[in-house]
């Protein structure tokens, strides 16, 4: 299951903008259940996926694509700068365990510990501009310092 641009239309290589900042934060993360239970089926699914898009909505965090498998939680997400990642998954993890466990009774014998997901998540980051291409581009700069032609 896809969910494609939720960021109201933006192109997904667009820079994002607050009140004083330009930025670009993407991130691919991964969630799974605990035990990897495929257990993201049915309304179930549904829910899960309702919750962690209000989770991120309420934070300013924007879903560009998800995907949701039977066991893990797939999802290429623009986070501003204020909000370190970790609370976003924290967030997300807490509220879909809780409100997940609540709504569907079975979850809480399958999850005697009240944690829905595992332990953890998967995490990279993206851009548009490679670490090589910055290398190069402070090398380029603290050359031109050196020989009185930069700033």
């Amino acid at each position: 299951m896809h969910w494609d641009r939720l960021c109201g239309g933006k192109e997904i290589m667009a820079y994002s903008t607050g009140s004083h900042t330009r930025f670009y934060h993407r991130y691919h993360v991964v969630l799974a259940t605990k035990y990897r239970h495929k257990v993201l089926r049915g309304p179930m699914r549904e829910q899960i996926r309702d919750i962690i898009r209000q989770s991120c909505a309420e934070m300013g965090v924007h879903i560009l694509r998800g995907v949701l498998a039977g066991d893990h939680v797939h999802m290429f997400i623009s986070v501003p700068p204020q909000i370190a990642l970790s609370k976003v998954m924290q967030r997300i993890k807490w509220r879909s365990s809780r409100r997940g466990q609540m709504e569907f009774p079975e979850l809480r014998k399958r999850y005697w510990g009240r944690r829905f997901w595992a332990r953890g998540y998967f995490s990279t980051t993206s851009g548009n501009v490679t670490d090589n291409v910055i290398l190069q581009y402070l090398e380029l700069h603290s050359n031109h310092d050196a020989t009185g032609l930069g700033r």
